[in-house]
């Protein structure tokens, strides 16, 4: 009986270990095979890791976010969650916030109003412009705005004429702007009284052998002062600088160096320092060609309760958002921050009220605006931080949500070798007409975002940012390229 237990036993030890070895076999079988395994990766996926993987990513960093709006699916993403500076590839988030916020109707508007009584042609009170916040606004907008005082029947102005600058607060420049951006015309100052791009056009040329440059301004006023110390010469080399007295903080045109004698007459721009006192300078000349006599003063004010509107000068949103993408205007972006910021706070507008709807939007395009930071519009700042997430999904909320702006957005944005920043690139080639996307630019940063309609008709959202480079960006816009060429033929 004992012997009969103990061979039982026995057995069973026996089975066990058989069973325990079947099933260590086996699942030495799964792990070979699941080592074999090996995830199918397309071609596609294969060119941008390879080309993520060069030498020059070793250093740089790029976040990738790629979406099929039509498949409504995502295609690619690389690091699209890293923070980087969007530089104007910010002005997306400041347009789309724009059409979202203003609305496709919305004008900004630049007023005159008159004060006292007007008899015999003549206003024994004062004239008031009010600043609307219009960006696009120029010399000839002015004289236009100054014709409709004429044709109100004024001829002489016996009192002063004010700038009203109460829409927006006395910040001149947006946070952490760099300070040796200035004069640079792109670095413009702001105020809701703009014109000429806040901007002057200084034109040079050769004069006579030994004497100065011929230098003017566009357009020709007494506003600015030039002192020209340039020497034409025969032969040599061509040194001349134009600068704008900007360490002192006024708009003195400084004229310095040499210039040869068959050199071509060329022109730069300069910002202008204080611009509303740039504006109402204008208009002071502008009476004058008109032939409304004025010999008062011009200064800031706010408009009395009791003034009466002259007349208004309206622009539509469309071609000031238009203007902001194509050409990257800075000015055009800070100005549409402040315009929604004033059209639902009170006054004075701010860009940290402005900032607050475009978190609004964020959150609308379902992510967290307490993940980015945002300080301006324009993007020139460095303390702005975003992700290529956060811009594709912009460019899916307009597309699948904002269906009835979505055309005029898309329009808005340059297009590959036809217009604005992509005019000269992607001319030749696959990507021609087909890339639709604003650039961005600062020192170490190139950006490139927007939508993409592919070989098989879809539309592509997409963003490719990369920054922490030395040197030009021609390799990081060729880097760009090559990627758009890629998604183009994703599936």
């Amino acid at each position: 009986m004992k012997e009969n237990i103990s061979n039982i036993i026995c057995d069973l030890v026996n089975l066990k270990k058989q069973i325990l070895l079947f099933l260590l076999i086996l699942l030495s079988f799964v792990f070979q095979s699941c080592s074999s395994f090996r995830p199918v990766v397309s071609p596609s996926q294969n060119a941008i890791d390879s080309l993520l993987s060069t030498d020059f990513f070793k250093t740089a960093q790029a976040g990738i976010s790629v979406y099929d709006l039509t498949a409504n699916k995502p295609l690619f993403n690389h690091d699209e969650k890293l923070l980087l500076h969007p530089a104007s590839n910010l002005k997306i988030l400041t347009t789309a916030a724009g059409y979202l916020f203003l609305g496709e109707d919305y004008k900004f508007t630049t007023s005159v109003y008159h004060t006292g009584e007007i008899k015999d042609s003549i206003c024994n009170g004062d004239i008031y412009v009010v600043g609307g916040l219009d960006p696009d606004f120029t010399s000839h907008d002015l004289d236009s705005l100054v014709s409709q005082i004429k044709h109100f029947g004024i001829k002489e102005i016996r009192g002063n004429i004010y700038g009203d600058v109460s829409a927006m607060d006395s910040l001149f420049w947006g946070n952490g702007w760099m300070w040796d951006d200035d004069p640079e015309s792109f670095a413009a100052y702001l105020t809701p009284l703009n014109i000429n791009k806040n901007s002057v056009k200084i034109v040079y040329a050769a004069g006579e052998i030994g004497k100065e440059a011929v230098v003017e301004s566009i357009p020709g006023t007494n506003f600015f002062q030039i002192k020209n110390s340039s020497l034409t010469i025969d032969t040599g080399k061509t040194t001349i600088r134009i600068t704008r007295d900007w360490i002192n903080r006024n708009n003195t045109i400084l004229v310095s160096g040499n210039i040869t004698k068959t050199s071509k007459r060329d022109t730069i721009s300069l910002n202008v320092f204080n611009p509303t006192y740039y504006f109402l300078g204008l208009m002071k000349e502008s009476l004058s060609r008109n032939g409304i006599y004025f010999n008062g003063k011009v200064d800031t004010l706010t408009l009395p309760v009791q003034a009466k509107k002259i007349f208004s000068f309206e622009r539509s949103i469309e071609p000031v958002i238009k203007n902001t993408n194509k050409i990257s205007d800075n000015l055009n972006a800070e100005m549409i921050l402040r315009a929604f910021a004033l059209n639902s706070f009170l006054k004075p507008s701010t860009a940290e009220k402005g900032i607050r709807l475009v978190d609004s939007l964020i959150t609308l395009a379902g992510l967290n605006p307490k993940n980015y930071r945002l300080v301006d519009g324009s993007g020139l700042s460095f303390y702005n931080l975003v992700s290529a997430e956060l811009l594709t999904e912009i460019l899916k909320f307009y597309y699948f949500k904002e269906q009835k702006i979505f055309p005029k957005f898309l329009s808005s944005l340059p297009i590959a070798g036809i217009d604005g920043t992509l005019s000269n690139r992607m001319k030749e080639g696959k990507l021609f007409k087909h890339v639709y996307a604003k650039t961005g630019g600062l020192s170490g940063v190139s950006n490139l975002s927007g939508y993409l309609e592919n070989r098989n008709g879809h539309m592509i959202a997409f963003s490719i940012l990369i920054q922490n480079f030395t040197g030009t960006a021609d390799k990081v816009r060729s880097i760009q390229e090559k990627l758009c060429e890629i998604i183009f033929d994703m599936n």
